[in-house]
């Protein structure tokens, strides 16, 4: 294995000139097929249109967008520019679409009608009403100096906006010479991506990622799983995190397979592709899988072409996992990271015993350091002991946009980067997650992981996903909740789960409160915001009466 100083552009045209009639994106559903030249023309008609409307190297255009199929022509048209994808979170609202446009100072925003609950156009236009009035390509507005541009991911006509029909053709008709020049300048060291971290912890923050950064680790991700020009990936992860542009993405990109899109993530879609396509993998955070297994028309299905795919997002339990190997037909790996570095640290290989896979987060990327450092003395720990999860090498992050403080923070003397997980490293090399450095339960002096109870309670009949936070106790200054989504037909009580631990687990372990729920708060990545369930842990236990202690 070695690392590429390609361009994402430069893979794009590699494809393009050596397999151009295979095809590259696949929407099954709808049946919309692109191959490698079709797409890759489709980019510089894109890009030239983008530089006709003042876009050029160095330029932030935000894309706010469902893996819809121009979301892809927009990422690879601005790396053929130089100029940096912004990712924007589908789930934002009003204030968060505002921080980022300012944060970001975004030349150029693409959009599309939204998702249900959230109209981004009309959200543009009480965030930007000067679109109303102003002429397009001339757009000053006053709360946002530095946008010029509003794009419409679509057919239809907004005031003010350009639609992507419109860009295409500006695109078409203008000469090649600005174009090549500025594709020629563009370094695979350059900033080509910038991701607003989801936020499960803190205030979002502009993560730089270069060409390099994500090419190089979508090919090591796919090179663990094996992949060939041969394989078919399902995509029903959203693009705009790591896990859907860069263990997806720069994966087929750099292997010059075919990429088959969910737009948005739907069970039966999803089952129906893979189908369909005869995809050989699909990837999921935990939530997703979970929803494919127990789609009540799961049967009707064949997954037999599936051989490999990513479980992550999550930390993944150990049922789930031997479910999906077993009726999915999958090697499943898992991959640790995130996305300020790229997001893969360390990942499981196809060749580790399903003991590896489902225990631990595997070894080592290549040309990655990954150690486990104490967080108090700095020093490195030995194998067995538990520290924090950091790493150096390629894929770190440029930093953080207009941060040089929190990248400090975050980026040590010695250039490693810390994650604020807590992992151990095996004598085997591999590494186990035990906890994030916050989520730690304290309980009566006695540190507490919610992985082990998490895992323990996914045995038990009936319990269909469970997480755990810990509750803010006058008497032990934490004590353990557990929030749990039951399989249909049960009606499980809190002395059912209380008498499940009985004499299986140590009784400060056990959970003190237990709330049923239909569903968790996701970001829009798919990952548990367990900040929220502790907020709603206080909340229900005003609400039922329940006394904290």
């Amino acid at each position: 294995m070695k690392l590429f100083d390609r361009t994402l552009g430069d893979w794009l045209e590699h494809w393009a000139a050596e397999t151009p009639d295979h095809e590259y994106i696949v929407y099954s559903d709808r049946n919309l097929r692109f191959s490698w030249s079709a797409f890759n023309e489709r980019v510089d008609n894109m890009a030239k249109g983008l530089l006709a409307v003042g876009v050029t190297k160095g330029c932030h255009v935000g894309i706010w967008a469902q893996n819809v199929p121009d979301w892809l022509t927009f990422l690879y048209a601005c790396a053929k520019l130089g100029a940096v994808a912004v990712t924007v979170n589908t789930n934002y609202k009003d204030h968060e679409l505002a921080f980022v446009l300012e944060n970001s100072d975004m030349h150029t925003l693409c959009i599309t009608d939204g998702i249900s609950g959230s109209d981004y156009v009309e959200m543009v236009y009480s965030l930007i009403p000067e679109l109303k009035t102003n002429q397009r390509g001339h757009l000053k507005s006053e709360r946002f100096p530095e946008l010029k541009n509003v794009i419409y991911i679509g057919q239809e006509k907004h005031r003010g906006m350009y639609n992507t029909a419109e860009v295409l053709l500006l695109g078409d008709n203008q000469p090649n010479d600005a174009f090549l020049k500025i594709k020629k300048s563009v370094s695979c060291h350059e900033v080509v991506n910038m991701q607003y971290t989801s936020g499960t912890t803190g205030f979002p923050k502009g993560v730089m990622l270069s060409h390099h950064n994500i090419a190089n680790n979508g090919y090591l991700t796919g090179e663990h799983m094996k992949f060939t020009q041969a394989d078919k990936l399902c995509v029903c992860v959203p693009l705009f995190h790591c896990f859907g542009v860069v263990l997806a993405t720069m994966n087929c990109l750099t292997h010059g397979c075919t990429q088959v899109m969910v737009e948005k993530f739907d069970p039966l879609i999803t089952l129906a592709s893979i189908h369909k396509e005869r995809c050989t993998a699909v990837y999921g955070v935990p939530t997703m899988f979970i929803a494919e297994l127990n789609h009540p028309m799961f049967e009707l299905f064949d997954m037999s072409s599936l051989r490999t795919g990513i479980m992550a997002g999550a930390l993944c339990p150990i049922e789930l996992m031997r479910q999906v190997s077993e009726k999915m037909f999958m090697t499943i790996t898992s991959v640790y990271g995130l996305t300020e570095t790229s997001p893969g640290m360390t990942q499981t290989r196809l060749e580790d015993s399903f003991e590896v896979r489902c225990t631990t987060v595997g070894s080592d990327y290549e040309f990655t350091e990954v150690a486990v450092i104490n967080p108090e003395t700095g020093e490195i720990c030995p194998d067995g002991v538990q520290g924090e999860m950091c790493c150096r090498g390629y894929n770190v992050m440029k930093g953080y946009y207009k941060n040089p403080q929190a990248t400090s923070e975050v980026i040590d003397k010695n250039g490693y980067l810390r994650s604020g997980d807590l992992g151990v490293k095996d004598l085997d090399g591999n590494y186990r997650i035990t906890g994030r450095i916050k989520d730690m339960i304290i309980r009566g002096g006695e540190n507490i992981s919610p992985r082990e109870i998490e895992e323990f309670l996914y045995h038990m009949p009936g319990v269909k996903d469970a997480q755990i936070v810990a509750l803010a106790s006058p008497r032990y200054g934490e004590d353990v909740a557990a929030f749990i989504i039951q399989h249909a037909g049960y009606q499980l009580t809190l002395e059912d789960v209380r008498d499940f631990c009985k004499d299986k687990i140590a009784r400060y372990k056990i959970p003190r409160y237990v709330f049923f729920v239909s569903e968790y708060p996701l970001t829009g990545s798919g990952k548990i915001q367990k900040f929220k369930l502790r907020e709603m842990a206080i909340e229900l236990c005003q609400e039922q009466g329940i006394e904290i202690v």
